[in-house]
């Protein structure tokens, strides 16, 4: 079991006089935060806004307050690792999985689920419009002279989800001319697909909460491919030590209680008319 490395700030020469003469314990000046939950979580519930309108009702009922990260799911759940975070909110099962399997006895809970998309052009070079699946849909991408293909590129869900679906057909894309990989976010890499006339798969949510929605299309969303799970991580004490497990147990609790199932069914519904995240509890 490894312990957590501090971090401290330069100290003023009044305050490190103080302490080197022995009127004050350093450590305890530097204690963690025990109301403080450190989570660290996807692009996709902090772009969309779910946890802007998750968080305040949450830290009301409970009195803890959340300190946001956010970042592909891969970097995400890279800071459970190094014990900068105390839970996980992550969509990426796969790499979830091959992190718990690395043996402190952390439980993943799988919470609620939404829905990638692929959106594109208007003018839909390719006829990713009406395809069967999103398997045929990036065939005809590929396949297609003219079109081209945005992919995050960044070890996130969305990039992992992806390439999954690039596997079913057999393509390997990268390096090839029409497809661009960013390394960024999913806010980024949609500004980019709009602005090259590309395709490119992202959550809907993220999508439908984006400036230059207006300027894509939604040309697939019906496909079993393209379900996407939601997933909590307790970082164990096993793996640090330090680690807010009473905070984190706390918000799966209420993440996962009548009241946070419900207002996860409502969000998006009044702005959009539809629900964009579906509780699973």
């Amino acid at each position: 079991m490894e312990k957590r490395k501090k971090r401290f700030p330069l100290l003023s020469g009044v305050l490190l006089a103080f302490i080197l003469a022995g009127c004050g314990n350093p450590m305890n000046l530097f204690q963690n935060d025990p109301a403080v939950i450190r989570l660290s979580t996807t692009t996709s519930v902090n772009d969309s806004g779910l946890l802007l309108y998750l968080q305040p009702e949450f830290e009301r009922d409970t009195g803890f307050r959340l300190e946001i990260t956010s970042a592909g799911s891969g970097a995400a759940i890279e800071k459970g690792r190094t014990g900068d975070a105390d839970i996980l909110l992550t969509h990426s099962p796969a790499v979830e999985l091959a992190f718990i399997g690395e043996g402190f006895d952390e439980e993943r809970v799988v919470f609620m689920c939404n829905f990638f998309i692929i959106v594109g052009p208007t003018d839909d070079p390719a006829g990713v419009r009406g395809s069967a699946s999103a398997s045929e849909a990036f065939s005809k991408i590929a396949e297609h002279p003219t079109a081209t293909f945005v992919s995050r590129g960044d070890n996130s869900g969305t990039h992992v989800a992806e390439n999954d679906i690039w596997n079913i057909v057999g393509i390997t894309p990268t390096g090839q001319s029409w497809y661009i990989s960013t390394g960024q976010g999913m806010g980024a890499s949609l500004n980019i697909a709009s602005e090259t006339e590309s395709y490119i798969l992202t959550d809907k949510s993220t999508f439908l909460a984006h400036a230059l929605r207006d300027t894509m299309e939604i040309l697939l969303e019906q496909s079993e491919e393209l379900q996407n799970f939601y997933s909590m991580i307790v970082i164990s004490p096993s793996r640090w030590a330090d680690t807010n497990n009473e905070g984190a147990e706390e918000f799966i609790r209420w993440m996962t209680s009548e009241k946070g199932q419900r207002m996860i069914n409502e969000f998006g519904v009044a702005q959009y008319g539809e629900q964009l995240f579906f509780a699973m509890n």
